[in-house]
Order: C-alpha cells, then structure tokens, then sequence
C-alpha cells in the first residue's frame, strides 16, 4: 500500500435524467425555492392541478451509470493513458478522483498532493488576476507563499502570458485560460496531475510544450493521469493504458495492445463488412446517412484481409433524406495508433464518374491499385460532406483492413516497420568507384 498513488475500487456513478425534483446546488437557489413554494402550491391547488404536480414529482427519473463498478490502482511514478469514446465515462472518473464531484458507490482513494487540469479554468476565480490564481491554486494545493514564491516567474514564462498576468482572467481568451491553468497545475508539484483532453484548446506549439513538461514530470517520479484522444501522444508519454467503454474499464495493459484494441472497436476485424448506422465513431451527423461499409479484393471478393501491393476498393452505403447539392465523398486511412496516413475525396480528384450537383443516395467507392502500406492494421473514417463544408454525416474508423505481408520485392524480406509504414516502390542502383571512372573517361 506505501506504494500506491491512487486506489479505486468498485467505482460507480449514476445520473438521474429528465425532468425529476429540483435539485438546489447553492444556498441561494434553496433559499429562492423555499421562498416561492407556498405562492407556487397554492397557484396549483387554485387550477386544481395538486394531484397532477405530485404525480410528475413522484414518477421515477431515468439514470444512466456513467461509471459501474471500476476498480484498478496506480503506482507512484506511473504514467496512465486514459481512453475511450465520448461518454464513456472519462471525465466523470477524473471527477471523482480529482473530489469536484462524489461516487454513488464504491470509492477513491488519493495518496498525495493533486494537480488537476478538467475544463477550462477550472480552480479558477474569474474575477481574480491570473497573479491571483496562482497564489489562490498555491495555497489550494497547501503550497507556502514562499514556495509559490519560488516558482511564480517560471510558471509565468511557462504561460506566455506575462503582459496580462495582472488582468482578472475572465478576460483572457480560452487559450491564455488554458496556457495558464495548465502551467500552475504542473508547476506546483503536485505528487499526483491529472489533465483532461482541454490541451487540445491551445496550439499545437503550446501542445508540444505542454507534453514535453508532462514527461519530465513523469521523469521526477511524479504520478500522471492523462485523457487524450490523441493516441501518438498517449503512446509517447505513457507506459499504460486504460480503455473505458460504456463506464466500464475494458482493457488496462500496454499502450499498443490497448490503443489497437479501442481502434479497431467500431468494427468487426473478422468481418469485411460493417454496418454504419449504429456506428459508436459516428460524428459530424446531420442525420445516419452512411448505412454500410464493405471491403473488397483485387479478385472482387468482400475480404479485408490484403496482402502488401494488393489492390483493394472500399465501398459504403449512402441514403438521405433530402437531395445533397455538391456531395464531397471523403475517405481517411489511419494507422494502429490513429495517425493519419493519407485522403481523399472526390472534389480533389473529380472526375465524370463521381462528380454531382445533388444525390439522395448511392454507393461510394475508393480502389487503389496497389496498397503501398506494410503490414498492420488500417482504418477507414467515411464521410459525405455538401457543399465542401457542411457535414451530412461522418463516422471514424468505420472499417478496418489488415495488411498481411508478402515478398514484394523478391528477396524474401520486407522492410522494418519500426522505421515507417509507407511501401515504397522503386530501384536502387550502386555504381563502383572504377565503373564511375570507366564513364568519365569514355565520356
């Protein structure tokens, strides 16, 4: 136990939904409710609807559990990725641990000084200065003035926002916000920090920087709990990962074994076709336009197994409820750790055969002639966009491929995937010194 940084156990969280019994979260909204009450019973005795207030009051609420029954500890020192799809329970797990909001049932335990990053300005006062907050967040954190003394011109370079350190920080735009709060939140050593997806608020620079002071964090033997969709950075700074689905945990092991796995979850590896419309990686929706997806091979059969320099042609499925005016069909390739491999959309490369001013419906499909990827897993994001900017609908990773080696160039051996996944297709010649000479002399 003299090891651990945080231990949770049986970890639930449940929400009521719809309309219930009001819910008073300050003194004086209570205070406000206590004093109209007798105005509001009486106007409802007067229209002769007490019966029916007291039936809606009591008629049971829906719930949902965001979190049910989590359970795993975290070592001092260890550096833990946190996954999942939106709602999956990510951020109401940080919640809890981070004490802004109570279990309803098991529980969490935190040994040690927390720093915690969940939202923009969060631990913020809006109408202090950012001087203020640092010193506000200081003592929150149980830290002596002399010691918040000692890291203040460093948590201010670290920032970039020293012209407006003396500004009250409701007037700062969410990037300073972020850049700030961020800054006191790593700064202040806690034992334990905690940051929630808000980095992707700042730039990409500021981004960099801040992954950049998580790692040495992480280096000083601190303790790091980090949510991210952005799977290259969870894989470069952490040793494991959890994956939440559907307030459950998962899988809780290696970063490349976990982050394939939550890749690969909005569809079937075996299958080489996918239906859509219930497609967890569905975003950017007007409406579920893309009803299936499927994979074919070079010989046309439906499979998702290819070998390297095979042909393949991804297909979906499309239906909408009304005439699309300029449909942009897209289609997004994406390795095992969700980074972006190549695209394409029709408006890039238009031709006579994919190219109209409205469609209601159809099937779209992408052929490349020779897959020039190593081997691995692929995914396939799918969207249909009007007009080159309005969204119809979207799902990511839609479907997967997996590449399957083969001796493409004849000797037996393919090149090592540790050093890219692009095949590339060409010759390579060497001329010995003395034929050089020969040349030059004939020459």
């Amino acid at each position: 136990m003299s090891d651990l940084a945080i231990k949770v156990k049986n970890l639930s969280k449940q929400y009521k939904i719809g309309v219930g019994k009001p819910r008073h979260d300050t003194l004086r909204d209570a205070l406000t409710s206590a004093m109209y009450a007798p105005f509001r019973v009486a106007a409802s005795i007067f229209n002769g609807r007490c019966s029916a207030l007291s039936a809606q009051r009591s008629a049971p609420s829906d719930t949902i559990w965001a979190l049910k029954d989590v359970s795993f500890d975290v070592r001092q020192g260890e550096v833990v990725g946190i996954i999942g799809r939106n709602g999956a329970g990510k951020s109401t797990l940080l919640k809890i641990l981070s004490r802004i909001t109570e279990p309803t049932t098991g529980r969490a335990e935190v040994y040690g000084r927390m720093g915690s990053l969940l939202e923009v300005g969060t631990g913020f006062h809006s109408e202090l200065t950012g001087r203020e907050n640092i010193y506000l967040n200081g003592a929150v954190l149980g830290m002596k003035k002399a010691e918040i003394d000692r890291k203040f011109d460093e948590i201010v370079a670290f920032s970039e926002v020293e012209k407006f350190i003396d500004t009250p920080v409701k007037r700062y735009s969410s990037g300073m916000y972020v850049r700030l709060a961020f800054a006191v939140a790593a700064h202040l050593e806690p034992e334990i920090l905690i940051v929630d997806e808000v980095l992707a608020v700042g730039d990409t620079a500021f981004q960099k920087k801040c992954l950049g002071k998580m790692g040495s964090v992480a280096k000083e033997g601190r303790t790091v709990l980090f949510v991210s969709h952005n799977m290259p950075s969870i894989q470069s700074l952490c040793r494991r990962v959890l994956l939440l689905r559907e307030g459950t945990i998962m899988m809780d092991g290696e970063p490349y074994v976990v982050i394939s796995n939550y890749l690969s979850g909005g569809s079937d590896f075996k299958s080489a076709e996918v239906d859509l419309i219930k497609h967890p990686g569905r975003s950017h929706s007007q409406e579920p336009a893309l009803r299936k997806a499927w994979v074919t091979n070079g010989n046309g059969v439906k499979s998702n197994c290819i070998r390297m320099g095979e042909s393949l042609t991804v297909y979906f499925q499309f239906r909408c409820s009304r005439a699309i005016r300029n449909p942009a069909f897209g289609f997004e390739i994406a390795d095992e750790q969700g980074r972006p491999v190549s695209s394409l959309n029709n408006l890039i490369a238009p031709s006579a055969k994919n190219t109209f001013e409205s469609i209601t419906g159809g099937i779209a499909y992408f052929h490349i002639p020779s897959i020039p990827l190593l081997p691995g897993v692929y995914t396939f994001s799918l969207s249909l966009v009007e007009g080159e900017c309005d969204w119809v609908d979207c799902v990511e990773q839609a479907i997967s491929v997996e590449v399957h080696p083969a001796d493409v160039y004849g000797s037996g051996k393919i090149p090592d995937q540790r050093l890219g996944i692009v095949l590339v297709s060409g010759q390579i010649t060497v001329k010995p010194e003395d034929a050089i000479v020969r040349e030059d002399a004939a020459g």
